[in-house]
């Protein structure tokens, strides 16, 4: 495989993830940077795209927010080369960041643009992942454009799993197979029967499930600090999304025994999905 002549066949060609969610606020920006991080870690190329375009996050995660140039609306509409818009991350030499504009409009770039923008990074990475920007207009149609897959980002939270419920419709209307990642769940509260369970959340959304993240202060630290948090392997989210990216490799890890059902029967009926 050769990841820069271009001479590949399509086998070669990179994985791209659209991570999602509906609802705003969940941690997808990041769950991105984290999976991103992680992958890179495990010797994989990885291009992490901020799609929010007007209201770019991604970069200040990952600590690069001093060093971009150009952006995607750059690239699409040919200002630079490809190359030129990528920045490379301060932690790993694999890790990579195709910012968003901020100064320009959510519209301007449409969903061809897109898919012509992963059309010219797909041979050069093994995986690109594409942080969605919230809700389900033109931004969320953007953002699968091109997409091979989704990674679809909730809390166990009532308005949260409603919104990932509307999404994976939109989803799957598109031909995108969506995984599923649960995130800041407290398992104190889930044992009170104050939180949903994974199984509840599983169960109202019916996609399989690639990693669950407990809620981690750790996550907050990191994001000010501009690193992700699998550098910090005393947190908690940072081996669960560590375990996530070693999924998405297609490695054999057993999830863990995450507990029975909590109160489904009580807030399934109540949001409407029972």
């Amino acid at each position: 495989m050769n990841l820069r002549n271009g001479t590949g066949s399509k086998k070669d060609m990179g994985q791209v993830f659209v991570v999602t969610s509906g609802k705003g606020g969940v941690g997808k920006t990041t769950a991105t940077a984290s999976i991103g991080a992680a992958l890179a870690l495990k010797g994989k190329r990885t291009l992490v795209i901020d799609a929010d375009i007007g209201l770019r996050n991604l970069d200040v995660i990952l600590g690069l927010e001093n060093r971009i140039v150009f952006n995607l609306v750059d690239v699409a509409r040919d200002v630079c080369k490809p190359t030129q818009a990528v920045v490379k991350s301060k932690k790993s030499a694999n890790l990579f960041l195709l910012p968003a504009s901020q100064t320009d409009e959510k519209d301007a770039v449409s969903e061809d643009d897109f898919c012509k923008v992963m059309d010219l990074y797909r041979r050069e990475y093994h995986f690109i992942l594409v942080d969605c920007p919230a809700g389900i207009e033109q931004g969320f149609k953007n953002a699968c454009a091109g997409a091979d897959e989704a990674l679809l980002v909730t809390t166990p939270e009532i308005s949260a799993i409603r919104d990932a419920d509307r999404v994976i419709g939109l989803l799957s209307a598109r031909s995108i197979e969506s995984s599923l990642i649960i995130n800041r769940i407290d398992f104190d509260m889930v044992r009170r029967g104050d939180m949903l369970s994974v199984d509840d959340v599983q169960d109202i959304l019916g996609i399989d499930l690639i990693g669950v993240v407990e809620r981690d202060e750790n996550i907050i630290v990191a994001a000010n600090c501009g690193e992700p948090v699998v550098y910090n392997t005393k947190s908690k989210a940072g081996p669960a999304f560590s375990k996530i990216a070693a999924r998405m490799c297609g490695e054999n890890v057993p999830m863990d025994d995450f507990g029975g059902s909590g109160f489904w029967e009580r807030l399934g009926r109540r949001i409407g999905l029972a």
